[in-house]
C-alpha cells in the first residue's frame, strides 16, 4: 500500500485495496485496465445518491474528481509510480443518475480536466460518460480506465 504523494502539483489519496473480491489494476502487454473506482475517502463516500436528485451537478463533478485521483492511486501502486504512464487510452465515467439527469459528459469533464492536468499529453483519452441507476456503495460516480504503460 502506498501512502498519498503529490504529482506535478497535484495531490494523490493513498491506495485503497478494493473492498470485494476483485483486482484493482491488471497490468498485460503494456497496458493496465483499472477497476472502477469510486469517490472514496476512507470508510465514506463523497456526495452519495443519484445525481440529478440528491446529489448536484457541481457535487457530483467534485465526486468525479476524487474517483479519478483514486483511479490514479491505483495505478501508481500498481506500475511502480505515475512516471510509467506512457497514454492513457479510455476512461469510462459511470453516472448515477436521477430520471431526467442527462449531464453525465459534463460530471465526467471533471475527471478529463484532472487526469489532463496531473498527466499533462499523457492525460487525453477517449471517453465515455454513461448515466445508471445504481452504482455500488451508493456512490454518485465511478470511474474505469485504461492506459498504456512501461
Amino acid at each position: 500500500m502506498t501512502a498519498a504523494f503529490s504529482y506535478n502539483g497535484h495531490e494523490i489519496p493513498a491506495f485503497q485495496p478494493p473492498a470485494y473480491g476483485y483486482t484493482s489494476v491488471l497490468v498485460h502487454d503494456g497496458q493496465a485496465w483499472v477497476s472502477g473506482s469510486v469517490p472514496k475517502t476512507g470508510e465514506f463516500d463523497l456526495h452519495p445518491g443519484k445525481v440529478g436528485g440528491s446529489v448536484t451537478l457541481e457535487q457530483a463533478k467534485e465526486s468525479a474528481e476524487l474517483a479519478a485521483r483514486n483511479a490514479l492511486a491505483s495505478l501508481s501502486n500498481a506500475i511502480g509510480g505515475l512516471d510509467n504512464v506512457v497514454q492513457l487510452l479510455k476512461i469510462t465515467v459511470f453516472v448515477a443518475s436521477a430520471p431526467g439527469f442527462n449531464h453525465q459528459p459534463r460530471v465526467a469533464d471533471a475527471a478529463t480536466h484532472l487526469f489532463r492536468n496531473v498527466l499533462g499529453e499523457r492525460g487525453n483519452h477517449a471517453r465515455s460518460a454513461v448515466g445508471v441507476a445504481e452504482l455500488p456503495r451508493n456512490s454518485s460516480v465511478e470511474i474505469e480506465l485504461v492506459a498504456a504503460v512501461r
